[in-house]
């Protein structure tokens, strides 16, 4: 049997690599500004623009840290793997496909719920509610 997988990511406009490239040029264009502002004797614009930067410094940050974040479903023969990466920390979960179950989502949840025995872990965050039903059907026909 051939492994199968299904990976979740999290909808991102810009990627880390294209943020940093933007936040260089707002970094410049915003000291090219203030030091303008200083040569000409206005003292207060540079100290704006570093509270403007610091600000603007931490949300990218914040941002960059959730922009990579995915979950992956694989099957592979008798073993199903769900790999949940978050904030940079990956959690792995292994379960038999022959036993595991899939949870349908309640009404109007944003996650379903794969579980085996005492294991039981919450899938689905990064997808629309009208792609749920049609995953849990893709996955549940690989299953045991």
């Amino acid at each position: 049997m051939s492994m199968k997988r299904w990976q979740m990511r999290r909808n991102c406009a810009l990627t880390p690599k294209q943020l940093l490239h933007f936040y260089i040029a707002l970094v410049c264009l915003s000291l090219l500004v203030a030091t303008g502002f200083l040569l000409a004797g206005i003292w207060v614009i540079p100290i704006f623009t570093a509270l403007e930067l610091s600000a603007v410094t931490i949300g990218f940050l914040i941002y960059c840290r959730h922009a990579l974040d995915c979950e992956t479903i694989e099957i592979d023969g008798n073993r199903l793997i769900v790999k949940k990466f978050i904030s940079y920390r990956e959690a792995i979960y292994e379960f038999n496909a022959q036993w595991a179950k899939i949870e349908l989502p309640l009404e109007d949840s944003k996650v379903f719920f794969i579980s085996q025995s005492n294991l039981r872990v919450e899938i689905g965050q990064f997808i629309r509610q009208e792609q749920q039903l049609s995953l849990i059907a893709s996955v549940r026909a690989h299953l045991g």
